[in-house]
């Protein structure tokens, strides 16, 4: 199962880690608690959009492109997992009836 919350955080963290800043650095910066933060990024807690919008200021990144990158994931594991339909041949149809 896909959560949301687990991909944003994952996405959170490689940008933060990508600039090479703390988590005491970002969450002084968006005025978030550094365990707040935290459990954000291990996908353990969920975002309000306010805070989601102060922590991406704080990466000086913009909102849709975290949301970008987030909908890419999700796309991807939904490929990977999507059931696929195998054909049936004709003679393998099964009819059911009513009576």
């Amino acid at each position: 199962m896909i959560l949301l919350r687990r991909e944003l955080g994952d996405v959170l963290r490689e940008q933060r880690q990508a600039q090479g800043r703390t988590l005491r650095e970002v969450s002084a910066a968006a005025a978030v608690s550094l365990g707040y933060l935290s459990e954000v990024e291990r996908g353990e807690k969920e975002a309000s959009s306010e805070l989601l919008a102060s922590i991406c200021g704080a990466l000086r990144l913009p909102l849709s492109e975290v949301l970008g990158q987030v909908s890419e994931r999700v796309a991807e594991t939904e490929a990977l997992t999507a059931p696929v339909a195998l054909p049936l041949p004709k003679s393998s149809m099964v009819s059911a009836s009513a009576a």
